[in-house]
């Protein structure tokens, strides 16, 4: 069987997307929680931990996108692709996981 090969283009540096993904997911995030304060639809300190999620979340989806991208044009590379997707996914749901118990934790106080 032929493996299927992906021209990708040249690696790409997986920390400094990791950095982008994080200062493009600050800023948009940030930007948006911004508004919500401003129109006192959340307080500044929920509005800041959803920024600093989002910005986490937004550096790990962007350095498994391109951890992945990078595999995938590789010979052999499908299986670390995956994986890699797979470690991104995780990440972010633990970041999900957290923020829930931090909020329950909160709420019970």
């Amino acid at each position: 069987m032929k493996e299927l090969l992906i021209n990708t283009g040249d690696e790409r540096n997986v920390l400094g997307h990791i950095v982008s993904g994080a200062v493009a997911s600050a800023l948009i995030s940030g930007t948006i929680n911004y508004k919500k304060v401003m129109e006192r639809k959340v307080k500044p300190n929920i509005a800041l931990k959803d920024t600093i999620k989002k910005t986490s979340q937004g550096a790990i989806a962007t350095g498994a996108a391109i951890a992945t991208s990078n595999y995938l044009g590789q010979k052999g590379g499908l299986m670390k692709a995956l994986s890699a997707i797979s470690i991104g996914m995780a990440g972010i749901y633990a970041l999900e996981i957290l923020d829930e118990k931090f909020n329950a934790q909160d709420e019970a106080k």
